[in-house]
């Protein structure tokens, strides 16, 4: 089977990774051969990672790599596709246009799936010809060292579609939770609301971003804490994600004003070098503003 990812940002060429180290055949396409040139050597950064920490042997590295093509055309690169997965910037017009673009070069057959982590892929799905072939798979980042993958089921979503979808997560190696489709869905949803309290938490002065983050390690057994966690994400994602809660579902959905501030200075989190935390090659270096040090 091919896989064609269109995308290839940090979710994108992660979706193509496990993809194509589940055996599959992976195209990943974006608007510039640059974007694409960076996508693939994330993924040779991440199976080298692999490699050196004995997760991955050399062969399991090459063979994958072996599996994937890079290209920007998007007819080419969605024509021979049974799976066809957007993992473009979380914008609904962007993403209409793009799985509509793909919709017209593909057989009839090819399910069409959405990375979204917070838009509705019911009304994704309306602006498509075939919208009962529409699907909404929930990655997490990043993608080939989460386990989770939600699969989110939009109204016109037939049965066929869903069963697919299943299979494909199952064959990746991954772990399905199957979801309505609501706003949030329900892992941003619930993982929002954390988040959005941990930063009102540090805006308030009850805590650094690194306790906070270590009290749900260590009390909840979170592998991650949700302030690091939105780091991680991009804080302009996160406050994203808050307005189009807080429109759909209420104010508790409000983003603190921490948040905000963060976002207009530039300070995007681990893309950025800096958000809550101050990132150095993608490691944690400390805290940002008058925290002090970070001993996590």
């Amino acid at each position: 089977m091919q896989v064609t990812v269109l995308g290839a940002g940090s979710m994108g060429h992660g979706i193509a990774q496990v993809s194509a180290m589940a055996g599959y055949d992976v195209v990943l396409r974006d608007i510039e051969s640059e974007l694409v040139d960076d996508g693939l050597e994330g993924i040779r950064k991440n199976l080298q990672g692999g490699v050196d920490r004995d997760k991955v042997t050399e062969g399991e590295m090459e063979a994958t790599l072996g599996r994937i093509e890079g290209t920007t055309d998007l007819a080419a690169a969605v024509a021979d596709a049974e799976l066809v997965v957007e993992a473009v910037p979380e914008d609904l017009d962007l993403k209409q246009d793009v799985l509509s673009a793909a919709e017209a070069e593909t057989g009839e057959e090819t399910v069409i799936a959405s990375n979204t982590s917070s838009l509705s892929v019911t009304e994704m799905a309306s602006a498509l010809d075939r919208p009962e072939r529409v699907v909404g798979l929930h990655f997490f980042n990043p993608p080939h060292l989460m386990d989770l993958v939600e699969i989110v089921i939009a109204e016109q979503t037939d049965d066929r579609t869903e069963a697919f979808a299943v299979d494909y997560v199952r064959e990746i190696d991954k772990e399905d939770v199957v979801v309505r489709d609501s706003a949030g869905f329900a892992t941003s949803r619930l993982g929002l609301v954390t988040g959005l309290e941990a930063i009102r938490m540090v805006e308030e002065g009850v805590a650094s971003p690194a306790d906070v983050d270590e009290a749900m390690k260590l009390g909840y057994g979170y592998p991650m804490g949700p302030i690091e966690l939105g780091d991680h994400v991009g804080l302009d994602v996160r406050l994203h994600i808050a307005e189009h809660l807080r429109e759909e579902l209420g104010e508790r959905f409000k983003p603190p004003q921490a948040l905000r501030r963060k976002v207009r200075a530039g300070n995007l989190g681990k893309k950025s070098g800096e958000g809550f935390y101050v990132w150095e090659d993608g490691e944690r270096a400390g805290m940002s503003g008058d925290w002090g040090e970070d001993d996590a």
